[in-house]
């Protein structure tokens, strides 16, 4: 990895504090904070991660956000250097979160998104034309010109499909994975959409590719992307026991799929800031923040959280 971006909330206002160059998990530093986040470069993790540190700077206290590649943010939470990570997706994630499980060097908090999809998907009009299964797709190899379109070099959906490649499940020899970043790609897919040309690439909801975008996702018989995929907030045990009052928020914060779709598209896509996106949003669903934060109180235990974001807000 090349940059990992850190930046400290403190009550008042977000401020950029470092750029850090590192190689390894060994080389992040923790920050001086409360609660030090981590997450991939993926717009839900970013404006999720925002959300959160929103309501917990309301509440008093200080907050940070390293943003790295997902098994980065998981060796460090399990090394004690991150908190917590509100993006860990199974199945496709397993091998990385299983052994910390396992070794009780990290937490399994809430599923604080279910409903979720990961996968191969085709636009609408592919669909329509027999492609239902990735069983499929070999029968209609040339038109793809035998290519998925994927994201980071590494990602685990990447990995998913040169495995299958590699085995020939679902006949897919001579295809090929095309790395990219999820911008990148959906640039490609917005070009051969506009053509109305076949396309294979890597999709998952929440994000605002499900709003913009006519497209299904693959039946997936082998399974080779596992059951269906649930979001995990995944956190590091000592942190848990020493900051209950934080522990039963995160455990409580619970987001309906819609509402990381509309977070995704305003940030992903019409470009607006995640702080304005998590503020806009805190703002105007008090019914859902008030859930989240039952029984929970300010850092000093003097308030109830729900007041203070209250008061913050308005």
């Amino acid at each position: 990895m090349s940059l990992i971006k850190c930046s400290v909330r403190m009550r008042i206002a977000p401020v950029l504090v470092a750029l850090l160059s590192v190689a390894t998990v060994t080389g992040i530093a923790r920050a001086q904070t409360d609660v030090e986040f981590g997450h991939a470069p993926w717009p839900g993790a970013t404006v999720k991660t925002e959300v959160a540190s929103q309501i917990l700077t309301d509440l008093g206290y200080k907050t940070s956000t390293l943003q790295a590649g997902s098994f980065i943010i998981l060796q460090s939470i399990g090394e004690g250097k991150l908190d917590v990570n509100m993006a860990v997706w199974r199945p496709s994630q397993n091998a990385e979160l299983d052994p910390l499980i396992k070794a009780g060097k990290a937490v399994q908090l809430v599923a604080n998104i279910e409903g979720a999809q990961f996968g191969v998907v085709v636009p609408d009009y592919v669909w329509s034309k027999g492609v239902h299964s990735l069983a499929d797709l070999h029968k209609y190899g040339s038109k793809f010109d035998h290519r998925f379109y994927g994201i980071e070099a590494g990602n685990v959906g990447n990995n998913i499909l040169k495995k299958a490649i590699k085995n020939n499940t679902y006949d897919l020899h001579g295809w090929k994975v095309v790395p990219s970043s999820t911008s990148g790609m959906l640039t490609e897919v917005k070009r051969k959409t506009r053509n109305h040309q076949w396309i294979a690439f890597l999709g998952w909801e929440p994000h605002w590719m499900n709003i913009v975008y006519n497209i299904k996702y693959l039946k997936d018989p082998n399974r080779i992307f596992g059951k269906n995929s649930v979001v995990y907030t995944v956190a590091n045990p000592e942190f848990l026991a020493k900051n209950p009052n934080i522990k039963k928020f995160l455990k409580q914060m619970v987001i309906p799929i819609k509402a990381q779709n509309k977070w995704i598209y305003r940030y992903g896509y019409k470009s607006v800031k995640a702080p304005k996106v998590a503020k806009d949003w805190i703002k105007s669903n008090p019914k859902l923040v008030k859930e989240w934060l039952e029984g929970v109180t300010t850092a000093d235990g003097k308030m109830s959280g729900f007041k203070a974001v209250e008061k913050s807000v308005n």
